[in-house]
């Protein structure tokens, strides 16, 4: 097998054609020392760069399962490299932003890029506005080790800002109901 894992692939894959990609997901939660279960593994990308490495992940055994205009899911059977791939799209002014206040991390040896605390809290609040009850029960747990981890204050305007901004009303009021 050319990739002893799925982290050495997507690594090869962004270092031969160019690209970056935020890790994402539960990984990146890990990051913040916050360890939860994760069955796939997820990036934040601009579409045209996932299109650049679209062919050298599929020459190693995946397949788009799913896509859209703001999503793609790759699958595999091959060994290793069973783990499903999600891809989230964003515009390049939000990716830039995004990984410039990034910060560096080491998996399986190779380096990735996981978003700044407040911007994960941001993408797992988003995700749940997008898909509330689908995501509640992944994201909230998530999200209240973050805030935690972060020792946000969630009774100030920032972080009622930033909920308001990527959630809603609703959401906010039962993440403080959690806390």
């Amino acid at each position: 097998m050319k990739y002893p894992t799925v982290f050495h692939l997507i690594s090869s894959a962004f270092n031969k054609k160019n690209v970056s990609g935020i890790l994402i997901g539960g990984f990146a939660v890990s990051y913040y020392k916050y360890s939860r279960q994760s069955a796939d593994a997820d990036f934040l990308i601009k579409e045209r760069d996932f299109q650049e490495i679209l062919p050298i992940l599929k020459e190693s055994g995946y397949k788009l399962d799913y896509n859209n205009e703001v999503f793609a899911r790759l699958i595999s059977d091959e060994g290793l490299l069973m783990m499903d791939i999600d891809f989230m799209f964003v515009d390049e002014a939000t990716f830039d932003k995004m990984f410039q206040a990034g910060q560096r991390t080491d998996i399986a040896g190779c380096e990735f890029i996981v978003p700044s605390l407040e911007h994960l809290i941001a993408l797992k609040l988003h995700s749940m506005k997008q898909n509330s009850d689908l995501r509640w029960n992944k994201d909230i747990g998530d999200i209240v080790s973050l805030v935690e981890i972060g020792q946000l204050d969630i009774n100030g305007k920032s972080f009622k800002d930033l909920c308001l901004k990527y959630a809603t009303e609703e959401i906010y009021r039962k993440v403080l109901a959690i806390i």
